[in-house]
């Protein structure tokens, strides 16, 4: 996907190096790159969505996991409610990713990007976690469990005061950053000021909140 953001980029008129930059500046100050572009040069949004998030294979890059499936069965579906949220627009998320996950029946909702709506919002800005509870009809954030593999996204979900926030990161895993390959590392900090978890097995979760599995 980093790849094709980058590439992106690069046919709005951009040599590599400045399409790197500007991805990594809108990306930091935006949570999501293409956010960025649309307060800045305006592009057609499904244009967007046709050359970048639409021509991912996902039925190459991502297959059924047997675990996964299996931890979100085990979740007390009479205590808690799962729902998704994503920075992808919907036809990515809702009508592929998680019919491919084999997930599609152990969401109860749906909270993404809406690429067609002037002034969208994504993670990690506070009004896109605002609207993922209005949406679930929640008002409490404290009841809120919330796990991501963007440090930023959870920064932002336990600055709202969600209450269980872990942050999920596949260390070793090699993705494109800004058109440069980049590999995840384990956070170092254990001494974390903001209590955030960092897990690389999302079986972990069983151990970090026993209270929502059966």
């Amino acid at each position: 996907m980093g790849q094709r953001i980058h590439a992106y980029f690069v046919t709005l008129g951009l040599d590599d190096d400045e399409a790197s930059k500007l991805y990594h500046t809108y990306n930091t100050q935006y949570g999501l790159a293409f956010r960025g572009l649309t307060h800045v040069r305006l592009p057609n949004p499904m244009d967007f969505d046709r050359k970048c998030d639409g021509t991912l294979p996902l039925d190459d890059l991502i297959k059924p996991d047997p675990r996964l499936r299996k931890l979100s069965q085990d979740m007390d579906r009479t205590k808690f409610r799962v729902w998704a949220l994503t920075n992808a627009y919907k036809n990515v998320s809702a009508n592929s990713l998680f019919k491919i996950l084999d997930l599609e029946d152990q969401i109860e909702g749906l909270v993404y990007c809406d690429y067609e709506q002037i002034g969208f919002t994504c993670k990690p800005e506070l009004d896109y976690y605002h609207n993922a509870m209005k949406q679930a009809n929640i008002s409490d954030p404290s009841k809120c469990y919330f796990v991501d593999d963007s440090r930023p996204n959870v920064t932002s979900a336990k600055e709202l005061g969600w209450g269980r926030c872990v942050h999920f990161c596949e260390v070793g895993l090699e993705t494109m950053d800004g058109g440069k390959m980049k590999k995840l590392t384990r956070d170092t900090n254990i001494n974390d000021p903001q209590g955030i978890t960092q897990i690389s097995d999302l079986e972990e979760l069983r151990t970090l909140w026993p209270e929502i599995f059966v």
